[in-house]
């Protein structure tokens, strides 16, 4: 067996030293000393205190007590600072923002988390998206978010890297099968087992949702597989990996506040549907080389074939009535991603050092029609002309990173933590339908070193004190590139045009806090952060469906994070608190046709524009709210019997479109003295929802389970944006004439109250 030296610093990170390969590292526990990762790729691993953030985590007990849809929805219900804007209206399509970043499934959407499964990171190549659906979730044994523009994490992690960890046949023996049903239609099947012998682990999983959905038209159908081969001897650990999903997913956005007032299940246009099937298959490894140092590895491929369908006003329908009303918009994209890493760790006297090198390479193809047709009775489109081509895309991303990171003991209470990664990446645009110039050919190169420094102080038994700075990047994806002209607004998922060059987004944060226990173990935090972006990319819409991405100076997030939690006898509990102040950190003119303010300020148009508004630094970035709590509380009644609850609390958020915080209701002049009515405030209210959840034991391995969302059935809106609606006939029929169409608030409207109550079966060692 092999024996530490006697360094605390040793200790800490032996403590992890075998266990499986995981992204960010598991969460172990040996001797009360809790280590996690401080790379993507699985390393050491270092004593959670000795961190100089604060990285939250859930377990997988937590997780299956939370019974959520998706890896979006758990984050959202328990840990501070986590917001959803559910713009699609579907559990599986989420906006996740966390300290004012977002990971995303839609495009056009500023992406700032990195996310990472098993150490591969799982962000699309296209528009470094997201997509909740494709992550295992039955198979996920636990989850870290890690805070900051932490560079080791690569390129996306701006505001933060959520990392994501796998069962396996040694960690997971026995297996699980687990039935459910109830609200909107909905049924869920899941089910896993694991099993090892000897040096030789399996583990596979399985899951299958179904729901009608609670608005019209919204049928949702996700199936998962995933499955792990693994070896461990006293040197050796590997893991192969397979996962798979094919999901169609109906999301039909935002909703104008006029139409939601008649009836709760109204949708806006129909249909907007999205079709993936995806393919990932990974090896990751490490093998001890002496007493304290090791090799760690992984090499990956993945496929995902992406198909939407879209049924949108036609946006040219005011400048030529003639070519109908709506339009359905098809899109098939897909994207191929391969890559590897190769990391060596050290534990020496008073340092943890990692060494790394990585290289990912994606290719993508896109193809866009458009099928122009008339807006029907039921706001789809029929009626249908002919398809016409209207972008065929292909592009390459290839990013080669050197990175290192190293914690030092400089005495046994004081810490320091530095860090930095460069990268260098090439993104390249070939245009498929248009051979000839200008169009979307493109090569851009981009190279950047991000470092990052922090220290940890252990000032007394109970309490600890950290501070750092970090400096992390994101650079444009081939759908920005090809959407970035102004003159050219492209139509969502994305119509193209030859369009200027976008630099990358550089974020910086600096961050401090105090953590420590009280007696009776409570465990409480409290830590302040501010992050500055330069060259930020937004997505500036022009319409319902169109827009064009930009570079935007700077703007800036910073804010507090409270947390408090701890166990009494048969009761868990926990309290979080966030405070979000995100602004603009830069004036600029922007296009927002429907703000009461357009054309109104002198600097917006001076070329006798009348569409643009002007941001100041300082104004409120929308889809954010500022202050947030969330409570949650599992009491043990009985051996056999738990019950929770969970509440998330909101405050008022600015609506999309509404940028400069002006906007009001009412009637309003611009510049050229013409006159324009708007509806809606373009900001939403507070909000608060309580949910509970619980499960029974009945012996056997037998377990009932049962959750309800929304007890009070709150009415209430987790987005906006300010947007044209032209169903103002009778029986809300599309109008032909434009000069009657209202300019009013669209909100993403939260679902109303819903119970689910399933049984599960665990047995062979669950």
């Amino acid at each position: 067996m092999r024996q530490a030296p006697q360094y605390s610093l040793i200790a800490a990170a032996l403590a992890a030293a075998f266990a499986p390969v995981y992204a960010a590292g598991p969460v172990v526990q040996a001797e009360t000393v809790e280590v996690v990762g401080s790379t993507p790729l699985a390393g050491i691993g270092i004593d959670r205190r000795l961190l100089p953030n604060n990285t939250q985590s859930l377990s997988e007990e937590q997780l299956e007590e939370l019974e959520s849809v998706s890896v979006a929805e758990a984050l959202a219900r328990r840990l501070p600072g986590v917001n959803l804007n559910e713009v699609q209206g579907n559990p599986y399509q989420a906006d996740l923002n966390y300290r004012g970043f977002t990971a995303s499934p839609l495009l056009g959407t500023a992406q700032g988390l990195s996310v990472y499964l098993d150490g591969v990171r799982i962000n699309e190549p296209f528009g470094d998206t997201v997509n909740w659906e494709l992550l295992p979730r039955s198979a996920i044994a636990g989850l870290d978010l890690v805070p900051g523009s932490n560079p080791v994490y690569g390129l996306n992690t701006l505001g933060g890297a959520l990392a994501i960890r796998t069962k396996n046949g040694f960690t997971h023996p026995g297996g699980k099968v687990e039935l459910s049903g109830g609200s909107f239609g909905r049924s869920n099947s899941e089910f896993e087992y694991g099993a090892n012998a000897g040096r030789i682990g399996a583990y596979v999983a399985g899951d299958w949702f179904r729901e009608d959905g609670w608005r019209d038209h919204s049928p949702s159908d996700v199936k998962q597989l995933f499955g792990k081969l693994s070896w461990r001897d006293a040197d050796t650990e590997a893991d192969l990996s397979l996962s798979h999903a094919q999901t169609r997913l109906v999301g039909n956005g935002l909703v104008p506040q006029s139409l939601l007032a008649q009836r709760r299940e109204n949708i806006f246009t129909h249909p907007d549907e999205t079709r993936n099937t995806s393919t990932q298959i990974a090896l990751s490894g490490k093998r001890w080389l002496t007493e304290s140092s090791s090799l760690s590895a992984n090499v990956y491929h993945r496929q995902t074939r992406t198909r939407t369908l879209n049924g949108d006003m036609n946006d040219e329908f005011e400048d030529d009535p003639d070519a109908g009303s709506g339009a359905l918009n098809r899109t098939a994209t897909t994207q191929r991603t391969s890559g590897a890493a190769l990391q060596w760790n050290l534990v020496a006297a008073r340092h943890q050092l990692a060494v790394g090198a990585s290289y990912d390479a994606s290719r993508v193809r896109f193809g866009q029609t458009q099928q122009l047709g008339n807006l029907d009775e039921t706001r789809g489109v029929g009626e249908l002309q002919d398809v016409e081509d209207e972008n065929r895309l292909r592009g390459t991303t290839r990013t080669f990173s050197l990175y290192a990171a190293d914690t030092v003991e400089l005495t046994r209470d004081l810490h320091l933590t530095a860090a930095a990664r460069y990268n260098v990446s090439r993104v390249t645009t070939k245009d498929l339908l248009d051979p000839t110039p200008p169009n979307l050919d493109g090569d851009h190169r981009y190279r950047k070193l991000n470092p990052a420094l922090g220290l940890t102080w252990q000032a007394a038994p109970r309490l600890t004190a950290y501070a750092g700075v970090s400096q992390g990047t994101r650079i444009p994806t081939p759908i920005e590139l090809g959407c970035a002209d102004p003159e050219n607004p492209c139509t969502l998922p994305n119509s193209m045009a030859a369009d200027p060059y976008l630099k990358q987004v550089v974020a910086r944060t600096v961050e401090a806090g105090l953590r420590g226990t009280l007696p009776g173990e409570i465990r409480w935090h409290a830590g302040v952060y501010r992050t500055l972006n330069s060259d930020d990319i937004l997505f500036v819409g022009t319409s319902t469906s169109a827009g064009y991405f930009t570079n935007f100076g700077k703007t800036r997030r910073q804010g507090i994070e409270l947390g408090l939690d701890g166990s009494h006898r048969r009761l868990d509990w926990s309290i979080g608190y966030a405070y979000l102040h995100a602004t603009f950190g830069s004036s600029a003119c922007l296009l927002a046709e429907n703000n009461s303010t357009r054309g109104t300020a002198p600097e917006c148009t001076a070329g006798g524009q009348n569409d643009e508004i002007l941001v100041r630094s300082g104004d409120r970035l929308p889809g954010l709210p500022a202050h947030s709590l969330k409570l949650a509380l599992s009491w043990r009644a009985t051996d056999a019997l738990r019950l929770g609850a969970d509440l998330q609390a909101f405050s008022g958020q600015y609506a999309r479109g509404n940028e400069n915080n002006r906007h009001r209701a009412g009637t309003a002049t611009d510049a050229f003295n013409e006159e324009r009515t708007f509806e809606g405030s373009g900001k939403l209210p507070g909000y608060a929802v309580l949910n509970l959840n619980g499960d029974l034991k009945l012996g056997g391995g037998w377990q009932l389970f049962a959750k309800v969302n929304n007890v009070f059935d709150r009415r209430y809106a987790t987005a906006g944006a300010l947007a044209e609606n032209p169903f103002v006939g009778a029986g809300n029929a599309f109008s032909d004439n434009s000069d009657l169409w209202r300019r009013e608030t669209f909100v993403a409207p939260g679902a109303p109250r819903a119970a689910w109550i399933g049984v599960r079966y665990a047995f062979g060692g669950k």
